[in-house]
């Protein structure tokens, strides 16, 4: 099996040692991303809402880079800081996926990377 790393200037660059995606076996694998705005090291300022969307334009990025899209993710999984977000995380969410909607997990974790409220990691199509 062959694995292809997947980099892009659109989306933030890894922060530690990993791919911002992975092209394997027909599927596309993204990294967890934040909210972090590309070219920066800093995360979007704003709540949740804000955080959502600047996460979900850098998923979009990577998997436009893969050639792939929104419109083939096949699975995500959500982590948040507070699940008292969710409504609003999932108000977001919902404007980026076309239906139907990709199967998804949603877990809460104790903290993330940099700050971040939310992290979210596909699998797409290729």
């Amino acid at each position: 099996m062959s694995r292809q790393a997947v980099q892009t200037t659109h989306a933030p660059g890894a922060v530690g040692p990993y791919s911002q995606a992975i092209i394997a076996s027909g599927f596309v694998y993204t990294a967890g991303q934040a909210a972090l705005v590309p070219g920066t090291k800093s995360l979007r300022e704003g709540g949740i809402r804000e955080q959502t969307q600047q996460t979900l334009e850098n998923v979009k990025a990577i998997l436009e880079a893969a050639g792939s899209g929104m419109d083939r993710v096949v699975k995500t999984t959500v982590f948040m800081v507070d699940l008292k977000d969710f409504a609003a995380m999932n108000e977001v969410y919902g404007t980026f996926f076309p239906a139907p909607p990709p199967a998804r997990s949603t877990v809460q974790v104790a903290a993330l990377p940099l700050g971040a409220l939310v992290e979210i990691e596909t699998v797409a199509l290729a």
